[in-house]
């Protein structure tokens, strides 16, 4: 029996495929936390650049959120990775770096507009309410303005987060070895269970960030006393 398990595991090639997809996963896990890492906080920069009173760096930001999300982040792959080769003769030979570059690029554009629209939503009244109790403009954003901000933001976040997640399957199209990649190279081996088990590794995901910013959202709620 262990032996007839064992002749079917190398036939329908399972092992090789688990390696493959594993392997590939760590590219999507890569783009995946070091986009997070970096968008986010970028993101806030490019927000308070927006929302300046000095209106080159504010428009300029501005521009910069509309070009970004209105082109396809599949276009923002391809024009990282081949234009400064074609343009400026210094090709990106760094795959995953030129994937990276637009990934952080892209999302801290929408995470930008996200701080954006939390932080337009607070009422000026609150920020008066803070001077007239002699706050600073430090004081009144970290004690009276954050946690609401925090509360608005998590659930479109948790969206972006989501989404980043089906995202990094696009990098495959300048060649980074991601697991989506691996698991299409089956179908010309007439294997289309990889396609599925891939589906498993992403649901799994999804399901998980889901989890968590359903926690975070009640534990943001309970600290704003909602």
């Amino acid at each position: 029996m262990l032996m007839n398990l064992l002749e079917w595991l190398e036939q329908s090639k399972l092992l090789e495929v688990t390696q493959n997809l594993v392997r590939g996963l760590g590219q999507n896990a890569v783009i995946f936390f070091v986009t997070l890492a970096f968008s986010l906080p970028l993101g806030m920069v490019v927000t308070f650049g927006a929302m300046s009173k000095f209106y080159p760096l504010r428009w300029l930001c501005k521009i910069l959120i509309w070009v970004v999300r209105g082109s396809p982040l599949l276009l923002q792959l391809y024009i990282v990775f081949y234009v400064p080769g074609l343009i400026f003769n210094m090709p990106m030979r760094n795959r995953i770096l030129a994937a990276l570059i637009a990934f952080v690029i892209n999302y801290s554009m929408y995470f930008a507009e996200i701080y954006r629209g939390a932080l337009e939503n607070i009422p000026k009244g609150q920020f008066e309410a803070g001077k007239v109790l002699g706050l600073s403009k430090t004081q009144v954003f970290f004690h009276v303005i954050l946690f609401q901000v925090v509360k608005r933001i998590t659930a479109p976040i948790g969206n972006e987060v989501i989404t980043l997640v089906k995202d990094t399957s696009l990098a495959r199209v300048i060649a980074v070895q991601e697991i989506l990649m691996h698991a299409t190279r089956y179908t010309a081996y007439g294997l289309i269970w990889p396609l599925f088990y891939t589906l498993v590794f992403f649901l799994a995901a999804t399901a998980l960030i889901t989890l968590l910013f359903e926690y975070l959202e009640r534990r943001v709620s309970r600290a704003v006393g909602e």
